[in-house]
């Protein structure tokens, strides 16, 4: 089938997230079940939410110690796991010309063979085979193929955006060229072409670039990003020559992007450790977008940008600040599914 790849604004039938376990690489577990539970509840104001979990009694008992008694419109199915990073392990979703859906299983190495991912590589194929999705939608094994859903974005009417830090580095397609990377992102996604991010990064990200933190389409012609305008900033330099190449993007109608700047938030550490924090990675919902916060005076100022972003939307702000101990974000936790999937 001729795919498309749709965008993240567009109608959904559900969110999956993977829920944490004791032996998930996590600093502070309890926190980050708190945020799991803040997460889970805000989705399903809007939309049913898929569970992933290595065990449900589990999973459920760390539901109700928060207070948490899941509805109607939540589902927990099992599978082992390594990780809980669910926009990286998660399923691509693709739809056809003539209506045709199907859930692309690209592999996942733990961003380059930086962590185990044995697990959660299987995530895919195992909800796969019980039912999580329409009985209507094809399973398709994208192996050899490396690629996580955090390091791309799309206006869903053919343009995907991505850091080229991200795509082409080591220890993922290292055997493809950077034409070749593209050849196979256009086949997979159906494509009219890709727009590199060459420059952007904030201290602490592990992903090597991924564009979900940095930028990010609002619309066809709208590009929300993260911005710094600190140039004592150990990110100021990064972000500005990124800031500067989204200026010389142009829609598929040959005009330049609306650009809305979020701020880059104030410094977080984890000891000495600066905290890879962004408002950037957002989640959007039907009828609503979810944004990070930092716990800061900023996070109104970019709720607020977004709202401008997002015309019609609630912006609902959610503390994410247990999830940066694990260097990812809202956005890095979840995984959107079309309407009727």
């Amino acid at each position: 089938m001729g795919n498309r790849l749709p965008a993240e604004w567009e109608a959904q039938s559900f969110v999956q997230l993977t829920w944490p376990h004791c032996d998930t690489e996590w600093y502070d577990l309890p926190h980050v079940l708190d945020c799991y539970v803040q997460v889970a509840q805000a989705i399903t104001r809007y939309e049913p939410l898929l569970v992933v979990c290595r065990d449900k009694a589990e999973c459920l008992a760390d539901m109700a110690a928060r207070g948490y008694t899941p509805g109607a419109n939540v589902r927990l199915v099992e599978s082992p796991l390594n990780d809980t990073w669910a926009r990286d392990h998660g399923a691509i979703s693709v739809v056809g010309e003539k209506g045709e859906k199907a859930v692309l299983d690209f592999v996942f190495n733990g961003w380059g063979l930086k962590f185990g991912s044995n697990l959660d590589n299987q995530i895919t194929r195992n909800i796969y085979k019980q039912g999580v999705w329409a009985p209507d939608v094809k399973y398709i094994d994208m192996r050899p193929f490396v690629l996580e859903g955090g390091s791309i974005d799309t206006d869903g009417c053919g343009t995907l955006m991505a850091t080229s830090e991200c795509l082409l580095s080591l220890n993922r397609n290292e055997y493809l060229s950077r034409q070749e990377i593209e050849q196979k992102l256009c086949e997979a996604f159906g494509l009219k072409r890709i727009l590199w991010v060459d420059h952007g990064t904030i201290a602490g990200d592990d992903t090597d670039s991924h564009v979900d933190i940095l930028a990010r389409f609002c619309s066809p012609d709208t590009i929300a990003y993260t911005a710094c305008d600190n140039p004592a900033d150990e990110n100021y330099a990064p972000l500005k020559a990124m800031e500067e190449q989204l200026r010389t993007f142009r829609t598929l109608e040959g005009k330049p992007y609306r650009l809305i700047p979020l701020p880059l938030p104030e410094p977080l550490y984890l000891d000495d450790y600066r905290l890879p924090a962004s408002y950037a990675n957002f989640l959007i919902v039907n009828g609503a977008v979810l944004m990070p916060g930092a716990g800061q005076d900023l996070d109104q100022v970019a709720a607020d940008r977004l709202r401008e972003a997002f015309p019609g939307r609630k912006v609902e702000v959610i503390d994410c600040r247990a999830l940066l101990s694990g260097h990812g974000g809202l956005h890095c936790i979840t995984m959107n599914f079309p309407e009727n999937f």
